[in-house]
């Protein structure tokens, strides 16, 4: 922090802002709620486009959703970081997980901040990032500071870490009991979606049904 000058605190300039999430309506939502206090020059709504999009306009800040269609957040903070650098990321997410959190500031966001926040906490949230500050909604800064403290940083899981963040969330609700069904309404997907995301788990985890899955997940206190 603090390696560059900058000016969006000051009010003489206005972070230049993409928004990435696979709602269209609430990216919309977003940017009525921000108004003019930053300026929002690209939206997308999966991996793909938001790394063209990114990479096109070079904005000031990401505005990241945690869960996208093409491998989720951190592969647009693979992607894009290992590009451009100087990027800033803000996660904004529903999700208060500890894995998500801890996955995104891994792979590079400067805070997370839950879908409950307000436009004007959003938008001083945004510019403090913008900044070069570290950002994040109260009860999740527990978990950061959890993950990396020096005396009781937590291995990284190589095995958790192959599987992408819609594979996590079907992980958690197959653990938790739902059936195939039951995952499939509350994630918005299809059956056969979640079916093949769990083949894709068992496959990659070397697990051979969703009995393992269950205990290998309970094990990690994923559930």
């Amino acid at each position: 922090m603090g390696e560059e000058s900058t000016t969006f605190s000051d009010g003489d300039a206005i972070p230049r802002v993409v928004i990435v999430d696979d709602h269209r309506l609430f990216r919309s939502g977003v940017r009525g709620e921000l108004g003019d206090t930053v300026e929002v020059i690209g939206e997308a709504g999966d991996v793909d486009s938001a790394v063209h999009v990114i990479g096109e306009t070079k904005p000031d800040l990401v505005l990241l959703d945690v869960h996208l269609p093409g491998g989720g957040g951190v592969e647009v903070l693979r992607r894009v970081l290992a590009k451009h650098p100087q990027i800033r990321f803000l996660a904004l997410s529903v999700s208060d997980a500890a894995e998500d959190v801890i996955g995104v500031v891994r792979g590079g966001a400067r805070g997370y901040v839950t879908k409950t926040i307000s436009g004007k906490d959003l938008s001083n949230a945004i510019v403090r990032v913008a900044d070069g500050d570290a950002v994040f909604s109260p009860r999740l800064a527990g978990f950061v500071l959890d993950a990396f403290s020096a005396t009781d940083a937590p291995p990284v899981d190589p095995e958790l870490d192959r599987l992408t963040q819609r594979e996590r969330e079907v992980l958690r609700h197959i653990a938790r009991g739902y059936a195939y069904k039951e995952v499939a309404k509350e994630l918005f997907i299809s059956v056969k979606t979640v079916e093949t995301h769990v083949s894709s788990v068992l496959r990659k985890l070397q697990l051979s049904n969703r009995h393992e899955l269950s205990r290998w997940a309970t094990a990690r206190r994923l559930v």
